[in-house]
């Protein structure tokens, strides 16, 4: 089976497990154990910021960040497309007791002008604006690597009107990789920011989150209230250490992604967006068939991918899949769909 449904279905490699089987470990509630406390200092460092915080998920990551920066009853600032709103559960509501102010965003980041229309100040009838959300690779809206001008731009509108701004960087080094700059210089003009080491860069378990030293023991207590207080972590910070080697490989999925488009475009009904990373998306209308009849065709074939709206398929190049997958998915698929 050729599994192209999201990068988080690699599976650690030969030197991730050594490093889970040999690593050095301690209670980390403790701050004990020497191996996330690498780790953390080496995404700190990778990141430019003061600390981070090693978690086992990025919607964790993301809804602690939410609840550190904000008050209750405060809103939130983000795109409608957006993973903080569509795909984690209601967290901002339900974790922190926030409500959202969706914006409809170009490439899924709103201008300097959106921004600034979109602050509610504080007063007697209304809680405030606490947060501007945004993200880069925007998922959604088929994994754009968002410019650091454009983040920097929202970023300080917010920020000069109080309001702090949180990054979902996810597939942060996708964007790196595509614009071909430092991770840092996305990062910058945030807050704080959410990676994880889990999707491309192919470790089992965990995402990071990253700011200040003040920011970060905030996040740190309010990790433990989530549930996500570890202990002997050190068995899976390992591979995640050894994950953050793994980033030059990413242009490698970017380079598959572009070959896996062109290649589904060719397919009678497909129209296929072109990928600026390992996202690919294609809108399956003219096909005649439902998302669903489209997705079992391509099982039947071998190939996962995954349903991601009315008429729209989502295919994801990842570490786990090589030149020769992407053009056996596709050979197998031309069949169906000519």
């Amino acid at each position: 089976m050729i599994d192209l449904r999201s990068d988080t279905v690699t599976t650690p490699d030969e030197t991730m497990r050594e490093a889970a089987a040999t690593a050095d470990v301690g209670d980390d509630v403790y701050g004990e154990d020497p191996t996330v406390n690498e780790l953390e200092a080496r995404v700190a460092e990778r990141l430019g910021t003061e600390a981070a915080l090693y978690c086992p998920t990025g919607t964790m990551a993301n809804q602690i960040g939410a609840r550190v920066h904000t008050e209750r009853g405060q809103e939130v600032l983000a795109d409608r497309q957006s993973h903080v709103v569509k795909y984690e559960l209601g967290g901002l509501a339900q974790h922190s007791g926030l409500q959202v102010r969706m914006l409809e965003a170009d490439r899924g980041v709103p201008t300097a002008q959106q921004v600034a229309e979109s602050v509610v100040t504080e007063d007697l009838h209304r809680a405030g604006t606490g947060l501007l959300c945004l993200e880069n690779t925007h998922n959604a809206r088929g994994g754009l690597a968002i410019e650091p001008d454009k983040i920097a731009a929202a970023a300080e509108t917010a920020q000069d009107r109080d309001v702090p701004v949180h990054l979902d960087g996810a597939r942060l080094f996708n964007a790196a990789t595509a614009l071909d700059v430092p991770a840092s210089n996305i990062v910058a003009p945030v807050d704080s920011v959410m990676c994880s080491l889990s999707k491309g860069l192919g470790a089992p378990v965990g995402s990071m989150l990253a700011g200040t030293e003040a920011f970060i023991a905030d996040a740190r207590r309010t990790r433990k209230l989530f549930g996500g207080g570890m202990r002997q972590a050190g068995i899976i910070a390992g591979p995640a250490l050894e994950a953050l080697e793994n980033v030059a490989d990413l242009e490698r999925d970017h380079e598959h992604a572009q070959l896996l488009a062109h290649g589904l475009d060719a397919l009678a009904g497909f129209d296929v967006q072109n990928p600026e990373t390992n996202i690919v998306l294609a809108d399956v209308s003219e096909t005649g068939l439902e998302p669903d009849a489209v997705l079992e065709r391509c099982q039947d074939e071998g190939v996962l991918a995954t349903p991601f709206g009315p008429t729209t398929i989502r295919f994801c190049t990842h570490r786990d899949i090589s030149r020769a997958d992407i053009e056996q998915a596709l050979e197998r698929l031309s069949g169906r769909f000519d």
